[in-house]
Formats: C-alpha cells, structure tokens, sequence
C-alpha cells in the first residue's frame, strides 16, 4: 500500500477475476485501525470489493469464518510482527483456512510480515532484534528477508543465518518489489523503485552465500 498504488494495481491485475473481493488482515500490527483506515483509503477508489478480517476483536464463529475467507479472490497481509501473525493464526485456524484458499486459488500476498508469512522460514525482528525464525505456513520453499536495502545489518544478519543453515536459501527483497510466485516457482518480478532488485541467497559451502540480483521489470507510472 505505497502512495501511488502501482503495486496495489498490479496485484489486483493478476486476480482470478476482474473485480476481485479483496480481504485485508492486519494481524500483525494487532488490527491497528489507523492501518485498516490505509487499507480502505488504498482500495475503496479501485475496481475491487475490500474487506477486512480482524481477529483481535473477532465476531465470526467457526463456519462464517471459513466461508468468508474462502470466498476471498486475494489476501493481503499487511506488516508488524510475524513471529505472533502465526501464533494468531494458529489459535483461529486461520492458517488451514489459507492453505484452503491457496489450492483453491486465492491470491496470497503481503508487505513485510505479509510477505514472510508464506515461507517456510524468514527474517525478522519479531523479537526485538534481526534474527532468524524457522517458522511459516511453507507455501512457499526457503526463506524470505524484506527489507533488504532500508534497514540496518539486515543484509548481512540474513545471509549470516542462511550460511550457517538457521534459514534455508530464499529471497531477499529490496523496498518496492513485488515478487509473483506460481506453484512455487518465480514467474514475475517488477518494482516501483528504480534500480530496487530482488535477490537469490543460497549457501555457497564455505560459510557464505552467494547473492544474485534477479532483474525486476519498473512499474510504467515509476519510469
């Protein structure tokens, strides 16, 4: 959700239909509502029907729950911490529901612990400080770093933890790219941001990793 929206649009463009219902769960911010306000100010104005899942102060039982998720043409997990996004997750059962909706084609995508959540590991700072968490719903295989350029020893504190194995080898985002994953493999990489790149970390077998910066085609309006 970045102020002009050219990856909220192309998200939307890969949606199973025209008019996507579009749900929002902002449970790693712990359903902040000036988040929810961001979201709605973001997607309201587009071709798209958006919802959000609150679970903190949640009023769907069992079976609503899953009808409404399940109904969904994409998720959109928006950022906080990932470390309790899955803990959340688990108590409500919101996890099976995703792999549900994944294998029935749902969209699954999300920004920062959004983005994480998929893998089967990532990096974090769910913890306080940038570390490694072996944890995810394992849609997707290996790891996941966001925030590879803007923060502070995120660079070097995550390929520490893939050279030493405490995350398998996976993908390292710069802000502004936006990466399409399809049964797992990569099919699409583009960014909002010039020269923003994402990466490839793989263990090169001498206690380091070898990166490879993968090409991202530029949103048009970012030319």
């Amino acid at each position: 959700m970045d102020d002009d929206g050219l990856l909220d649009d192309w998200v939307l463009g890969h949606a199973r239909t025209s008019r996507p219902k579009v749900c929002f769960v902002p449970t790693a911010s712990g359903d902040a509502p000036a988040y929810l306000d961001h979201f709605f100010s973001a997607f309201q104005s587009r071709a798209c029907e958006p919802s959000v899942l609150p679970l903190f102060r949640r009023e769907l039982d069992d079976a609503a729950l899953g009808r409404f998720l399940l109904s969904q043409d994409v998720v959109y997990v928006g950022g906080g911490n990932t470390a309790n996004l899955l803990a959340v997750w688990r108590a409500h059962g919101v996890d099976r529901l995703l792999r549900e909706a994944y294998d029935r084609g749902t969209l699954l995508c999300g920004i920062s612990a959004g983005a994480n959540c998929w893998a089967e590991g990532s990096h974090t700072d769910s913890f306080g400080p940038l570390t490694f968490l072996p944890d995810g719903l394992g849609l997707l295989s290996g790891s996941v770093c966001p925030h590879y350029d803007s923060e502070p020893g995120r660079r070097s504190s995550y390929q520490a933890a893939v050279a030493t194995g405490a995350l398998p080898a996976g993908w390292a985002l710069e802000d502004g790219v936006g990466a399409l994953f399809t049964d797992g493999l990569l099919t699409e990489t583009v960014t909002r941001t010039p020269q923003a790149h994402l990466f490839q970390v793989e263990p090169d077998g001498e206690n380091g990793v070898t990166e490879r910066a993968l090409p991202c085609r530029l949103l048009p309006e970012a030319q």
